[in-house]
């Protein structure tokens, strides 16, 4: 119901989001914003891309990131005011006491195992644990697998999969943990047998080495997993209340872009995402792809986070508790579709 509920809410902002941009404060609030240039956070690309920020009276001063910690520092030092950032860092954030609350999702179960070579082909027939044990019997070696950073989402989501899912210990491979960029170019290299990624990645590495496959989607390895989320200074939120819900409501109006019309959003994230290092086809692609499961509503990965934060403190990438219920606060959110739906023919 709450998905119909968001679906109709949505709808209504589409159509009525472009008319009140006409009737809007004649003053601009000024918002930093961190981001790393990665698809979950492609609402973001989209509602800059489209000029909706501008129209909605939202001056967004954008700061890019090459990871999640980095951005945490960033917003703990008072440099940030909204970041668009993996689940991860969030409760990492919050943990630590920066004061933040998470206002919307941006995606869930975007993480996937993409395995290459003779790792790739362990799976015929098998389940993950016997290819594993194939693999490592026929080389002499454990799989070399690549992901983010101890922490990060794909991280910690390879880590779930393999103890909670597979029933192995995080030792039965061999963990090599990089840089996005980096995790691309060991998979091309073949420097890894397979890495725990998300979206262009996915694609690209497919398109270009036709042995390897996904052999685990996110719904395979944490179901429900939360992804990256929009998260605002508790400080931002009590001084600029409207401008947040009308970033809010433009981060709703871009997921149902990227839910309907992956082609549309396209040419918005390619700017942001490596312009010259990817076409515009093979971000379409990447947009409509299994993994690419865009969703707003904050609701609906709230137990994910409590079951992804109870994992991390157990293997010691969550140094201190979090509570998850201070972490979000979904009054923005419903305020934003309840307001929508109101106003919906």
């Amino acid at each position: 119901m709450r998905r119909l509920f968001h679906w109709i809410g949505a709808l209504a902002l589409t159509a009525l989001l472009p008319c009140a941009a006409l009737a809007q404060d004649d003053e601009t609030t000024t918002l930093e914003v961190g981001y790393m240039p990665i698809l979950p956070v492609a609402q973001l690309f989209v509602m800059e891309g489209a000029g909706w920020t501008d129209e909605a009276g939202l001056d967004l001063e954008l700061t890019r990131f090459s990871s999640g910690p980095a951005m945490v520092q960033a917003m703990a030092s008072g440099k940030l005011d909204v970041m668009n950032v993996g689940i991860g860092p969030a409760m990492v954030a919050r943990a630590t006491g920066v004061p933040i609350k998470v206002l919307a999702a941006s995606i869930q179960e975007q993480i996937g195992l993409i395995a290459r070579g003779d790792f790739a082909a362990a799976f015929d027939g098998n389940d993950p644990a016997a290819a594993i044990a194939r693999f490592t019997e026929t080389h002499g070696r454990k799989p070399k697998i690549a992901t983010f950073p101890n922490g990060s989402v794909p991280y910690t989501v390879l880590r779930y999969w393999l103890e909670e899912q597979v029933g192995v210990d995080a030792d039965a491979v061999d963990i090599v943990t990089m840089g996005a960029s980096r995790v691309q170019q060991s998979l091309l290299a073949g420097a890894v047998d397979a890495a725990s990624t998300l979206e262009p990645i996915l694609s690209v590495v497919q398109q270009r080495d036709p042995d390897a496959r996904v052999v685990a989607r996110g719904g395979d390895m944490l179901p429900h997993q939360p992804g990256a989320v929009l998260a605002v200074r508790e400080s931002a939120l009590k001084a600029h209340p409207e401008a947040i819900r009308k970033l809010v409501a433009q981060h709703v109006r871009a997921t149902e872009m990227l839910e309907n019309d992956p082609a549309q959003a396209a040419p918005y994230v390619r700017d942001f995402v490596g312009k010259r290092l990817i076409d515009e086809e093979t971000v379409t692609t990447a947009l409509s792809s299994p993994s690419s499961n865009y969703l707003a509503d904050p609701h609906a990965i709230i137990d994910a986070t409590r079951t992804m934060a109870d994992f991390q403190r157990r293997i010691g990438t969550l140094k201190k508790p979090v509570d998850v219920d201070a972490l979000f606060d979904t009054s923005v959110y419903d305020a934003v579709m309840t307001s929508a739906e109101n106003q919906a023919p």
